[in-house]
């Protein structure tokens, strides 16, 4: 079933335009009542114009005013089934079990809200851009850079050439090198970090096909991006969304390095044996 329409709204709520953000927040005031609306009757109680709800849609990427209602559908079926839908607020006064708990939550939570907002067929284009890449540069400062490494180890294992970058200065001098034949990732949650801004800038203007990995919903660091990558956005009064995020962002990678391994299973399945061998042989036998 489809889902994630209530989740794609809150995502960019902040980012719209008053008559668009002004059906949003209808929308998710009473979206039991809305999947049993038409289009006029919505524009009527909202007070807008039927074009703006289409337009709204489109922002979602979505196709039109239905979809988004079957996705909100799928969204308030999966809370009554699943008791899902909320993170929690983490106490620090509590106990290390309500911690373990929220944390836990929150993390999952992360998850299955970016499958809703994360397109398959733009995780099938990425996974065909890097399976071709001459060189893969990965872009990401602070906490992104934490995934950026992650990147980089993983598709060392299949034997692709590929360079993270945590610093600007060093991610400007790659950049500058690149071809059409390369490929760039470029990672930052908010899509507003400007080291990434100006790196991605460069590195498109050498022709290489970029990437990126942000938070659902238009920003500066996506609108550079031939294929973009989307997480969920986490809601910003829980204590450990920048962790929930990092987690939701690595996952993302998980998809996309299996895609890219399921699809040359004759050639890379040897290549992860071989490093698996290497690195096994560092261990100290239980023996």
């Amino acid at each position: 079933m489809l889902n994630g329409g209530l989740v794609s709204l809150q995502a960019i709520l902040e980012e719209l335009k008053p008559s668009e953000q002004k059906v949003a927040q209808y929308i998710l005031a009473h979206p039991e009542e809305v999947v049993k609306l038409s289009v006029q009757k919505l524009a009527e109680l909202s007070g807008v114009s039927e074009a703006t709800i289409i337009r709204l849609a489109r922002s979602l990427n979505m196709k039109g005013y239905q979809e988004l209602k079957l996705r909100i559908a799928g969204d308030l079926n999966k809370q009554v089934t699943n008791n899902l839908g909320s993170y929690q607020e983490i106490m620090m006064e509590g106990s290390i079990e309500s911690i373990m708990q929220a944390v836990s939550w929150n993390n999952i939570q992360s998850i299955q809200d970016t499958l809703s907002v994360l397109s398959s067929d733009e995780v099938k284009r990425a996974a065909d851009a890097l399976s071709r890449a001459r060189k893969i540069d990965v872009y990401g400062v602070g906490a992104s850079a934490v995934i950026a490494a992650d990147i980089k180890q993983k598709f060392s294992r299949i034997n692709l050439w590929c360079e993270a970058y945590a610093d600007f200065h060093a991610q400007l001098t790659s950049a500058v090198n690149l071809t059409e034949q390369d490929v760039v990732i470029g990672i930052s949650y908010s899509g507003q970090t400007e080291d990434i801004i100006q790196s991605l800038t460069e590195a498109r203007q050498q022709g290489a096909t970029i990437i990126t990995l942000t938070k659902f919903g238009p920003s500066p660091v996506a609108e550079l991006a031939d294929i973009r990558l989307f997480t969920s956005s986490v809601e910003k009064s829980i204590r450990s969304g920048a962790m929930a995020s990092r987690i939701a962002q690595l996952n993302v990678i998980d998809i996309l390095f299996i895609t890219m391994v399921s699809r040359q299973q004759e050639e890379v399945i040897p290549l992860l044996e071989k490093t698996r061998v290497a690195v096994s042989r560092t261990k100290r036998s239980s023996g």
